[in-house]
This record gives C-alpha cells, structure tokens and sequence, in this order.
C-alpha cells in the first residue's frame, strides 16, 4: 500500500549520525537510490575506495534500488565513466532490489533522496527503522540534504554524484574511525565533522 504524501514521514532534521553497531568489528553499510545503476553504485564503490585508506576499519558495502527497474544491470556506462576517471572501476557492480532482510544484514542503509528514504522506511521492519538514513546527514557542511537522480542529465550531473558521495564517505568514514577509537563520534553533540573535503582523495 502507498503512503499518502501527507503522512510521509521525514527524514529527522538533526539525524543520530552514530552507526547502530559502529563499535562492532564490522560495520555494513547499504546504498540506495531508485534504480541502482547510477547513484547507490557510485557511493558504494566510492565507499569501499576511500574505506582503502582507513584499513583499521572493517567495513562492508553494498548498495541496492528499491525498484526492480534494472536489475542485473551493470552501472549506467556515465556514472562508469566518472568513477573511471577519478581511478575506481565499478563495472562489475551489479543492480538488485532492497528487500527486508537487507534490515537486519546492514547496520546503516543510506538513502540519496527523500521519495528513496520513505520508500525504505515503507520496507523496514519497525525494530530496524532508525538504521535508514539519508547520505547527505553524513555532509553536515552542505545546504543539500538529496542527492539528485542523475539519469535524465548531463555527464555534469553524474560528476555531481561522485562529488556528494565523495563528501559524504568521508564523512561516514570519520563518525566511523571515531566511534571504532570509543569517542563520542564527532567534535559536536549530533556527531558531525568538519567534512569540507581537503583530505585523501582526489574526488
């Protein structure tokens, strides 16, 4: 059943940036956007790169759509061709639909937009709905809050993909190196950093 536009919920305006089980070994961490060819697989395979540089963490990415529009594609050849261009390859990334069992498999599933983040809340099971979040809480310093669908623009806009994710994975990455070394998660009470994207990358 779809939920009427005025009973969706939002996302929190000031999100518990802590990852449920970021002091456990591992951490999961689960991508989503519409289709799963253009946005969630280009933050996940930017992920798991800037994750190269942190190898005390141990982290998992994946990233899924919450349609079935293209699964079994691989990355749409744009968002292919940014990736490559910044020195990731993600062709071997393959779309596939988020189901309930992705709720309990990930301890954080990071949505690109509002419409995805409600679709994944309509998914969860009440016990695992604090795990959905968007990326961007994870990109304090930006204005933004979505990452737009890309698919019916420009190359620009695909690089505008990979930037935002490119802010927000390290961002992820910084709440998660503090929380594996038993800080509070950040310099302020909500747990955010200063992300302003001068460190390790060249994204």
């Amino acid at each position: 059943m779809e939920i009427s536009n005025d009973m969706d919920p939002e996302p929190p305006a000031q999100p518990q940036l802590h990852p449920p089980s970021a002091a456990s070994a591992l951490v999961r961490v689960l991508f989503v956007c519409m289709g799963n060819i253009c946005r969630s697989p280009t933050a996940e395979a930017v992920f798991r790169s800037l994750a190269h540089s942190r190898p005390q963490l141990k982290v998992e990415a994946d990233s899924a759509g919450t349609h079935d529009y293209h699964v079994g594609h691989a990355p749409d050849e744009r968002s292919q061709r940014v990736a490559a261009a910044h020195g990731i390859d993600m062709s071997a990334l393959r779309a596939r639909q988020l189901v309930v069992e992705d709720f309990d498999r990930f301890d954080l599933i990071l949505a690109m937009d509002k419409k995805n983040y409600r679709a994944a809340l309509a998914l969860a099971p009440a016990a695992r709905r604090d795990r959905v979040r968007l990326l961007l809480d994870y990109a304090p310093q930006l204005a933004l809050r979505e990452v737009a669908d890309p698919y019916y623009g420009e190359l620009a806009d695909f690089e505008r993909v990979f930037e935002l994710s490119t802010l927000a994975a390290r961002g992820l990455l910084l709440v998660l190196a503090d929380c594996a070394d038993g800080r509070d998660g950040g310099d302020g009470a909500d747990g955010t950093h200063d992300t302003d994207g001068t460190d390790d990358t060249d994204g």
